[in-house]
């Protein structure tokens, strides 16, 4: 693999990072479980609502967003916010492209962040997985992230009929 350059993200990567994410997100998303369980969620499937939460962290008064390119190719994005007054700095989103997955290139994102997250003098960074998601549970350990709780995530579908009362 040719050596990656990680840049701010601009207005034309939007769609390329959108799509990235989803393909990254497919089979470890919490959008996507509610859909498999539920069925579509106000008329959209998952791809529609994680498309949607990409450009929530676009468009975050604290976001900064991470594009790795090779050869002027967006093969890979992290999503960031940072918390001044908390002294947290929260990924909300990591993806990269599946044709070069396994090469690093996760880490590399992670390690720009954790550099951002500490340029801007934050003290802590928070980063979350599913229990699916075995990439996440080894990558970030890996990179210096302890494991501090787990969350069940519950849904319900609140159309007429449906709901328990």
């Amino acid at each position: 693999m040719m050596q990656p350059t990680i840049r701010d993200y601009c207005a034309d990567d939007l769609q390329r990072i959108q799509a990235i994410t989803i393909s990254g997100f497919d089979g470890v998303s919490i959008a996507q479980n509610i859909h498999n369980q539920l069925g579509p969620v106000g008329g959209h499937d998952w791809t529609w609502h994680k498309a949607r939460a990409i450009e929530d962290d676009v468009e975050h008064p604290q976001a900064a967003v991470f594009v790795a390119e090779i050869d002027h190719q967006v093969v890979g994005v992290i999503t960031t916010r940072v918390d001044l007054e908390s002294g947290i700095g929260l990924i909300p989103n990591l993806a990269v492209d599946a044709s070069v997955q396994g090469q690093g290139l996760g880490r590399k994102l992670l390690q720009h962040a954790l550099a951002h997250f500490r340029a801007c003098g934050l003290t802590t960074a928070h980063i979350e997985t599913l229990d699916q998601n075995p990439i996440g549970q080894h990558l970030y350990p890996a990179v210096g992230f302890r494991e501090v709780a787990r969350q069940i995530h519950y849904a319900q579908d609140l159309t007429a009929g449906n709901a328990s009362e």
